[in-house]
């Protein structure tokens, strides 16, 4: 399993790979997705320098006020790709003031915190569930982007550890050619940005993917019981 620096140094120099493009919100909520699950799996990446980070951002944009480090920069860059780097900028001078202060101290374990509210239960199965249901306590907001990232995060990380795939995951495989189908797309984008290319926002585009992968599950569910029939 590699060091959480070494993924996030991979992000920073090939964004395209992982998360589609320099946006610190997919950043985000794609480590977000890969932390939480290798939570679930009861697993601890080696390294977890960013304990700290967001008290850290917080004293130095002099704020009381109770934002994540990712709201933070956000508000103090122009673009979602400004805010990409200038964390990468921060984060560096925040591990070598962590580093000076703590010469002594391992960072080889990652200690998860409860307060970090990463979502704990396996998202393929509760994906019509909980995240339907309440978008915000895990989304923050209504996004198709947001969900991908997270969802690609998690399936990094059970990838990376070699856990073999669930019987949602490998049904979620397809929905991407069934969409594309669907739709009539063989580009290449994947099947959160066709869903939003058809969409107003990516509020729509999220109630949208919702139902279309209910029709999705249904049409597989049809599928078997004729088969089974046959």
């Amino acid at each position: 399993m590699r060091n959480l620096s070494r993924l996030l140094q991979e992000i920073k120099d090939n964004p395209v790979i992982y998360i589609d493009k320099p946006s610190i919100t997919c950043l985000d909520f794609f480590v977000g997705g890969y932390l939480s699950q290798l939570s679930n799996l009861g697993l601890t990446p080696e390294g977890y320098p960013m304990e700290g980070f967001n008290e850290w951002m917080q004293e130095r944009a002099k704020t009381n006020i109770t934002q994540s480090w990712l709201e933070i920069i956000l508000f103090l860059s122009s673009s979602e790709k400004d805010a990409f780097y200038m964390f990468f900028e921060l984060f560096k001078k925040f591990k070598k003031q962590k580093n000076n202060s703590k010469t002594q101290e391992s960072e080889d374990v990652l200690r998860l915190r409860q307060d970090l509210m990463f979502p704990r239960f396996d998202i393929y199965k509760e994906i019509l569930g909980a995240i339907k249901k309440r978008p915000g306590m895990y989304l923050g907001t209504s996004s198709i982007t947001r969900l991908d990232m997270l969802l690609r995060g998690y399936s990094f990380a059970r990838r990376e550890v070699g856990v073999p795939p669930t019987e949602p995951e490998r049904e979620f495989e397809g929905f991407q050619s069934w969409i594309e189908e669907k739709y009539g797309i063989n580009s290449g984008q994947s099947w959160a940005k066709i869903i939003l290319f058809y969409s107003v926002d990516e509020h729509e585009a999220l109630q949208k993917f919702f139902e279309l992968f209910e029709e999705y599950l249904n049409r597989n569910k049809s599928l078997g019981v004729e088969e089974n029939c046959g």
